[in-house]
């Protein structure tokens, strides 16, 4: 008994040491997008949180009920799809400082893919203006042209649909 004991235990550890290397993806990316804004950092706080449909245009659904941030910790970005409620939260408020910060974590429209993405609004006075920096940090399982698309859509936001927006605004 004792010997065949050995024999097993001897066997399950030959076999442990010929066990493959996980072979999942590990990788990360990140980047920043600036642009300059005219005007005071919590006036741009709020207009890049609470309804943001004025100037966000990716949805998954083609004319979203409501879609909006809510700029809180614990809060969320969120799409709701109709009057009953049904819709996705696209991430998760997990820093929120008006006219300074707001970091957001989740896939936004990556969903169901093992994707983590944190996105952080910085915000900082410059003389009359505000500087508005994006820094976006992606880890997990993704296609190679992935960073690329994530960034060219964060740029499209900020500086193609956010900007004009403001600037138009600003204006009236």
């Amino acid at each position: 008994m004792k010997f065949t004991l050995i024999i097993l235990v001897s066997t399950f550890l030959l076999s442990c040491t010929n066990l493959k290397e996980d072979t999942a993806s590990k990788t990360s990316f990140a980047f920043e997008i600036e642009t300059q804004l005219s005007g005071d950092p919590n006036q741009v706080y709020d207009k890049l949180t609470g309804d943001i449909s004025p100037w966000w245009d990716h949805t998954f659904s083609e004319n979203p009920y409501k879609l909006y941030i809510e700029a809180k910790p614990g809060g969320g970005f969120y799409e709701i799809f109709d009057e009953s409620g049904d819709g996705v939260r696209h991430a998760v408020v997990t820093g929120a400082h008006r006219g300074e910060l707001l970091r957001l974590e989740g896939p936004l429209g990556l969903a169901g893919h093992a994707l983590t993405l944190v996105s952080t609004y910085h915000l900082s006075s410059v003389n009359d203006s505000t500087l508005l920096k994006i820094e976006v940090h992606g880890s997990g399982e993704f296609k190679e042209d992935w960073p690329e698309v994530i960034k060219s859509v964060w740029t499209h936001f900020i500086i193609e649909q956010f900007k004009p927006y403001w600037e138009d605004i600003n204006n009236k």
